[in-house]
């Protein structure tokens, strides 16, 4: 199975997992306990030792929309906002028991001004989530949610193991009756 997150995939990022597993320190965050909470701003990047998340933002009434998605061998974190100070837009929620190695946002801000390694890192982390955001955002207009769905599932297939239907059902942007059609039809 692919990693949720696309931008796993490239070797430079294996700096950000031996960062927070190195220098950082492991954290139990208890299923429904906030990483990140909206109005805030980021303290911790994290890296994703056992494990779900979700980020959800909410809508004027107060309804949880869910934006992402990061499980075990992933990370975790308000990118790139926690960097340059600002409030977060959303939240990053454990889904589950979630062990995550955290690493504090104030020390990459330090360490960058030294370390231009680092600060390149930085700038092609922030490339590769914009690309992965980016290609998500066309999805919603381009395809249907047959496709997304179809798409997301055979990417990861035990994502209902990890992820309650009302949860995948928001990321698609469809009504979990509606998921439950789309899975019905395309399981015939």
């Amino acid at each position: 199975m692919e990693k949720f997150n696309t931008y796993i995939e490239h070797p430079e990022i294996e700096r950000w997992r031996d960062l927070c597993v190195n220098d950082g320190e492991l954290c139990q965050y208890s299923k429904g306990e906030e990483f990140v909470s909206i109005g805030s701003v980021a303290r911790y990047i994290g890296y994703v030792k056992s494990g779900t998340l979700k980020y959800v933002v909410y809508d004027e009434l107060g309804k949880e929309h869910v934006c992402g998605f990061s499980s075990e061998g992933e990370f975790v974190a308000d990118w790139p906002f926690a960097l340059h100070g600002e409030k977060a837009k959303l939240a990053i929620i454990a889904n589950s028991t979630s062990h995550i190695y955290r690493f504090p946002v104030k020390e990459i801000v330090e360490r960058m001004k030294t370390d231009t390694e680092l600060s390149e890192l930085v700038a092609k982390s922030t490339e590769l989530v914009f690309y992965q955001t980016y290609d998500r955002y066309i999805a919603l207009y381009c395809q249907s949610p047959e496709i997304r769905y179809s798409n997301l599932i055979d990417n990861h297939p035990d994502l209902f193991e990890l992820y309650s239907l009302k949860d995948i059902a928001s990321f698609l942007n469809i009504t979990p009756t509606y998921l439950s059609r789309i899975r019905k039809k395309l399981s015939k």
